[in-house]
């Protein structure tokens, strides 16, 4: 049963590690597939150039533009102009990251709705994006503060010594932060934020309010941000407490039936000196209780019984005779046919039994294989007669396994009888004598070679 016990724990042990590991492998996949998804945010007019700085969920921008501080004449087509018709504005953009997942990476990509006049940006790298009769050109300024037009295929113009990137409405640049070390506008640690900008020209009493800005991301987040992780910590944990749990318990089992088994040893090895009292009483039946012991063992472990259950029928079995300990010695050893009331004092030995072991408590129904096993299926057996399955098992079980080892012993009358004509009497009294499904098992077993000695 310990085994037993064992095998299943081990197998349900096993399958649940199984699953927890699954789940924390389940774990890291759904963190390394956030990590590797990319994200995108788009902010334009009131969304983009909001006032308040309500902070929205995930990663958010906002765009405010500086007072204007200067501005210049810009006649591209020279018509003239005498007075500034162009300020400057510089745009800061307000990136928050407002999750518990640190940003690994970010760009975004501006789109003006007017035209302007690009002169500087900090930080990080702009790509330009200018569209001339359909078609696109594009150029990325590591640093615009350090921008150097003849080394870039670019739209611009000078103006008073400064050189402007001539945008028009429909261009776009995109921003890549710097993670340089005076700058490190990327990565975004959770609930923070970095501020790049722009400085514009654009045409004085205007701004770039209906812009466009959009905002591509990944992010990088933390095994221990992942809720299936802890789930498999959780499970873990409860399973090395079951594990504990179960190492404890089975070393106190393990101590427990080792004085359990010397006890049974004990209790075996006394029953076994008993009824070798009784078996020394007639040497032609020296052993005959072990040996219908074991053999009603056999029967029982055919028809599924084990572990306690199955010592208690050994035990059962071996105590059958135990009432032949008040037969004289002359009636068990006398060579010749019994007298009537020879035979009466004989039969009597079922109900003595039963009063011997009446006080033996400690193993139930012990008096069943003492006071039953010479009843017949039939009817027609004593001490009461019963018939079939008014007979309780273990004496029925007994009855074919004491029945074997007389047909298969020398007796003080008659020599052994051969294999054939023990197999041949055992199949005639099936329904008679025996229970004929016990016989039939007790017949399998002769067949299978399973019983030795005949």
């Amino acid at each position: 049963m310990g085994q037993r016990r064992r095998k299943v724990y081990t197998v349900i042990s096993a399958a649940l590690l199984v699953l927890i590991m699954s789940v924390f492998g389940l774990s890291v996949l759904r963190t390394e597939q956030f990590n590797r998804d990319s994200h995108k945010s788009v902010f334009a007019g009131d969304s983009l150039f909001r006032v308040d700085e309500t902070e929205d969920e995930g990663m958010c921008v906002r765009a405010e533009a500086r007072s204007s501080t200067w501005s210049k004449i810009i006649d591209l087509y020279d018509e003239g102009i005498t007075d500034n018709n162009y300020q400057a504005f510089t745009y800061d953009f307000y990136i928050t990251n407002n999750t518990d997942d640190e940003v690994s990476d970010y760009y975004f990509k501006l789109t003006f709705d007017r035209e302007t006049f690009l002169m500087s940006a900090w930080n990080g790298a702009v790509e330009i994006h200018q569209f001339t009769d359909g078609v696109e050109s594009v150029d990325t300024v590591p640093d615009l503060r350090e921008f150097k037009p003849e080394e870039h295929n670019i739209n611009y113009v000078v103006i008073d010594g400064d050189s402007l990137i001539h945008m028009y409405a429909g261009d776009y640049i995109i921003y890549y932060p710097s993670s340089g070390e005076n700058a490190m506008e990327v990565p975004l640690q959770p609930h923070e934020g970095t501020v790049p900008g722009i400085i514009l020209y654009v045409p004085i009493g205007k701004d770039i309010s209906r812009s466009s800005l959009e905002i591509y991301y990944k992010y990088h987040r933390l095994i221990t941000s992942e809720p299936l992780f802890w789930v498999s910590v959780a499970a873990l944990g409860v399973w090395i407490i079951a594990l504990l749990i179960f190492c404890v318990t089975e070393a106190q089992y393990m101590k427990y039936k080792k004085l359990h088994d010397h006890d049974n040893e004990i209790i075996k090895e006394s029953i076994e000196t008993f009824t070798g009292f009784i078996d020394a009483k007639d040497p032609y039946t020296n052993g005959h209780s072990n040996r219908v012991a074991q053999y009603t063992r056999l029967i029982a472990e055919e028809m599924g019984y084990e572990g306690e259950e199955l010592n208690r029928i050994y035990y059962v079995a071996l105590l059958h005779d135990c009432g032949k300990i008040g037969v004289p010695d002359n009636i068990l050893g006398k060579p010749g046919r019994l007298t009537a009331d020879e035979f009466e004092i004989i039969k009597s030995h079922t109900t003595r039994g039963d009063e011997i072991l009446s006080r033996f408590k400690s193993l139930p129904n012990v008096t069943e294989g003492a006071r039953y096993h010479h009843e017949r299926y039939d009817g027609k057996g004593y001490p009461e007669g019963k018939k079939g399955e008014e007979i309780p098992l273990i004496a029925r079980m007994i009855c074919v396994a004491d029945s074997f080892d007389a047909m298969n012993s020398n007796r003080v009358y008659r020599k052994k009888l051969t294999r054939e004509a023990i197999i041949e009497e055992i199949e005639k009294n099936k329904g008679t004598q025996f229970d004929p499904e016990i016989a039939d098992i007790l017949l399998n077993l002769i067949k299978n070679g399973d019983i030795e000695g005949i």
